[in-house]
């Protein structure tokens, strides 16, 4: 390191250095994991007005959140006070103040409000009364999504992008009553801004000339509109010749929110997009033990849209990553449980501790777990399981069916959704039910549909049907089974309860809008209900369990304000920036992570995921798979994620999932472990679908074949769409079935999947 240099300087790695002094053409730090990339970018904008007499109103720095921009400015500053006067915001943010300054310009007034989801929704149903709520916010939403795209209306590629022929008019609607209310959207505060500098020359030379120096943090998280901005802000202005100096930071291995509308071409296409671009890579991380780097490259390196880099851990090796092989949900988190317990018990706090999990859905079992054994924990950017609306919805229904006088499970569904029941009709039924059992609540059911016979509209039809689809579930209930397979526990019950009410369509509807997990948290509670009978019995038991569940967690949460030491659960898109002594990564299922149907970009960007949550764990790291999970409501043998077969062998420890195993589920374990690609549970090998090495066998020795019929004891008839070898466990089959599931099997261990005889 030169001597000469200054403290703030002088404390930085090569590379660090490289990227900061770096001047001229365009720049890509390409930041790994642990890298110091805010470090990086806080001190080039202050090494730029220090050094090099840059004017600090002249620098543009954006970022995604509003806490990062505040972290970028705060450092900065610490290290040059002058920073301060730098334009550091958020793309919104800078868009809204970009308007605010052009408004006369942009045919806005400069007062203009920021429509949110919810306001572009409700104007969307003025202008389209025949549409349902529902159906505006998903219109919405697509709206949302077309302007992120950097689609107008008249788009050709409107077309092509979205598969509803009405969005083109919506759209067109909906662009014409925003415009008279002079208020914007959020897509606005990207796509104007862009509007202005390629249509209008004054504005696009004011501005230019304004910020000649642009920093990007978290480029990898771009849209295709925010490209298009910073393209347009950094173009050359007619009185320079040179565009102004740009320079970005992100990881493509890091880029997880495609769902949102990032493109990560836009990082990998970078040095081609601008020429002459310098690329800067930031391997050395400060973070995690190099055995846990070592798995996350070994992962990520299979993917194809990246642009390569190798971490280096700065601390040293650290003990081999550990995979832990169980036999069903309720021991993954028994395990996890049992891990935090000996963390604390040998010194260490709570808090150093996280379980990672790929789905909001999964947090249930860990809740109850961890309450019961009176661990404290923090549920991260989600409400607690049975806090969240579509599980109250559900579970207010199913209080209705066991006790019809239940006035708060009522209220909650009675227009649920809508039926069209006000105020005035839902006093109208209390009343009634008041009158029926002097000193308490009578049948609020046949209250309803007593009450319709005095009211108008649509409150007459709603209250009607209401009462009739209560007494219809109720009268399913006492029924009993059907005898049909998988219809005699309490969870096929609720999965009618869920479809015949409309919740599941109603709250998919809010999961395309707001891209929530709601149907996957209703498909959690009908796996909870699995274990009961289906029965009034049975309902009253799960109902009953439910609530010592809740109140268990209403206490830890008490007792969590009081002692903020807690481990922490949370899905594996939240952890990012985040990092823990100890992560456990949970449920690495095929089928669950990844999904069977995700293949291409979409595999990629899950391959991504995993490599951001293994990167989390900073000395510890735990990987667990299930070999039976409750699926809708059954229980599914599963096979180990085809991403734990990407690691090799010697990377991994096989763990144990405790000493009070049976010999059996060992035995389970290990022909379950075979599955990974090793006999005998040495550990995974090669990659599922994917033969590798000499071992691998030869698909024309198989007896397997696609388009061959087959008969699996547990799911019926079905046919083979694909087989692969895999290099010691025999052809991977994967079926289609008559019911519409697919799944994978290694016949080589299950004797349920056999030829049809028909």
């Amino acid at each position: 390191m030169e001597a000469s240099l200054p403290p703030y300087l002088a404390s930085l790695n090569p590379e660090q250095l490289e990227a900061v002094r770096h001047s001229g053409g365009p720049l890509l730090i390409l930041a790994g994991a642990g890298s110091g990339k805010t470090r990086v970018i806080t001190t080039k904008i202050a090494y730029l007005v220090r050094e090099r007499g840059v004017e600090p109103e002249s620098i543009l720095a954006v970022t995604f959140t509003n806490k990062a921009a505040r972290e970028m400015r705060d450092r900065a500053a610490a290290i040059e006070p002058r920073c301060g006067r730098s334009t550091i915001r958020t793309f919104h943010s800078f868009g809204a103040w970009f308007l605010r300054r052009n408004a006369a310009a942009a045919g806005l007034d400069p007062n203009f409000v920021i429509y949110d989801d919810d306001d572009s929704t409700t104007l969307l149903h003025a202008a389209f009364p025949q549409y349902t709520r529902s159906e505006c916010g998903r219109i919405a939403s697509a709206l949302a999504r077309a302007k992120d795209l950097g689609l107008e209306p008249d788009s050709p590629d409107l077309s092509a992008a979205f598969r509803d022929p009405q969005l083109r008019r919506a759209y067109a609607v909906y662009e014409e009553r925003l415009r008279r209310t002079g208020n914007v959207d959020f897509g606005d505060l990207i796509r104007l801004p862009a509007r202005l500098l390629r249509d209008d020359p004054a504005v696009a030379r004011r501005t230019r000339q304004r910020f000649r120096v642009i920093l990007v943090d978290e480029y990898q998280d771009s849209n295709v509109a925010q490209f298009e901005l910073l393209r347009l802000l950094a173009e050359p202005s007619e009185s320079s010749a040179e565009g102004a100096y740009l320079c970005v930071v992100g990881d493509d291995d890091q880029s997880i929110y495609r769902f949102r509308g990032a493109e990560i071409r836009n990082i990998l296409e970078f040095p081609s997009i601008f020429p002459g671009t310098s690329v800067v890579k930031l391997e050395r991380n400060y973070r995690s033990r190099q055995s846990i780097l070592d798995v996350a490259g070994q992962v990520v390196s299979r993917n194809a849209g990246r642009l390569g880099k190798e971490l280096r851990a700065e601390r040293g090796g650290g003990e081999r990553p550990k995979l832990v092989l169980l036999e069903d949900q309720d021991e993954e988190a028994a395990h996890c449980a049992r891990l935090c317990e000996a963390r604390v018990g040998s010194g260490g706090s709570w808090s150093d501790l996280a379980i990672l999990y790929r789905t909001n859905a999964q947090s249930l079992t860990f809740e109850q777990e961890f309450s019961r054994r009176r661990i404290p924990y923090r549920l991260v950017g989600a409400l607690r399981f049975y806090e969240r609306e579509e599980i109250k919805d559900s579970l207010a229904y199913l209080a209705l069916i066991s006790n019809r006088r239940d006035e708060v499970a009522w209220k909650r569904v009675v227009n649920k959704p809508s039926r069209g029941i006000g105020e005035a009709s839902a006093e109208a039924v209390l009343a009634l039910a008041e009158g029926e059992s002097p000193g308490g609540l009578g049948d609020l059911v046949a209250a309803s549909r007593r009450a319709a016979e005095t009211v108008k509209g649509k409150a007459r039809s709603g209250l009607t049907g209401f009462a009739e689809l209560v007494d219809g579930l109720g009268g399913l209930l006492a029924a009993g089974p059907s005898g049909r397979s998988g219809d005699e526990t309490l969870a096929a019950f609720l999965e009618a309860v869920v479809k015949r009410t409309g919740l599941a369509d109603y709250h998919r509807g809010q999961d395309e809008i707001a891209g929530t997990q709601k149907i996957a948290n209703l498909d959690e509670l009908v796996n909870a209900a699995s274990i009961y009978p289906r029965s009034a019995e049975g309902l009253a038991a799960f109902l009953e369990t439910i609530e010592l569940d809740r109140s268990l967690i209403d206490d830890k949460g008490r007792r969590e304000g009081q002692a903020p030491d807690a481990v922490t659960l949370i899905t594996m898109h939240n952890t990012k920036g985040l990092e823990f002594p100890v992560v456990i990564v949970t449920g690495m299922e095929q089928g669950l992570f990844p999904r069977d149907d995700e293949e291409g970009e979409d595999l990629e960007e899950q391959r991504r995921l995993f490599y951001v949550a293994i990167t989390r764990a900073k000395d510890e790291l735990y990987l667990s798979a299930c070999r039976w999970r409750r699926l809708h409501g059954r229980l599914s043998q599963t096979l180990p994620s085809r991403f734990l077969s990407e690691i090799e062998a010697d990377s991994l420890e096989r763990a144990g999932p405790g000493s009070g195993d049976r010999e059996a589920r060992r035995n389970g374990e290990r022909r379950y472990g075979q599955s990974l690609g090793e006999p005998g549970g040495a550990g995974p090998r090669g990659t599922a679908g994917q033969a590798r090495g000499a071992g691998a066998e030869r698909p024309e020795a198989s007896p397997w074949r696609a388009g061959q019929a087959v008969y699996h004891d547990d799911y019926g008839s079905g046919v083979i769409i694909k087989v692969s070898p895999t290099p010691s466990s025999g052809p991977l089959v994967v079926v289609r079935f008559e019911t519409g599931r697919q799944a994978q099997f290694f016949p080589r261990f299950t004797s349920k999947l056999e030829p049809s005889r028909t």
